[in-house]
């Protein structure tokens, strides 16, 4: 089982990326529920919740890239998206796609987003530059 990044790169402020996160080997419609997200980590800065997506695509974005960014996902590709819009350079860091899967109940991408411990697996990151 594997989540595998892909899409990062160098852009100057302003600029667009797309980021792919490829799930394979977890069943993710065999849960009650599940939340995929997107975290980052900027160099010296401790890893932070940016974007999460619930299972009936209930959406929940750190204040500081809503509008900017976009999380989506394609069930039947088991793949997880965040295009990114308007990047600033403070965007800049190494971006990590994460799940979290549910035995029972709803699965709460606010509580995820601000605790992102709860996630059960990690991708490898791909890394986002932005420059000014």
């Amino acid at each position: 089982a594997a989540l595998v990044e892909s899409g990062g790169g160098s852009v100057q402020a302003g600029g667009s990326l797309r980021l792919s996160c490829v799930i394979s080997g977890y069943f993710l419609h065999g849960y009650s529920d599940y939340c995929l997200g997107w975290v980052r980590q900027a160099p010296g800065s401790e890893r932070e919740g940016v974007a999460i997506i619930a299972h009936d695509d209930t959406m929940t974005y750190a204040d500081s890239v809503k509008g900017r960014f976009s999380i989506s996902q394609d069930s039947a590709k088991n793949t997880l998206y965040l295009q990114m819009s308007n990047l600033k350079p403070e965007d800049s860091g190494m971006y990590y796609c994460a799940a979290r899967f549910i035995e029972e109940g709803p699965c709460d991408s606010d509580d995820v987003l601000e605790n992102i411990g709860l996630f059960h697996a990690w991708g490898q990151g791909t890394q986002v530059t932005v420059a000014s």
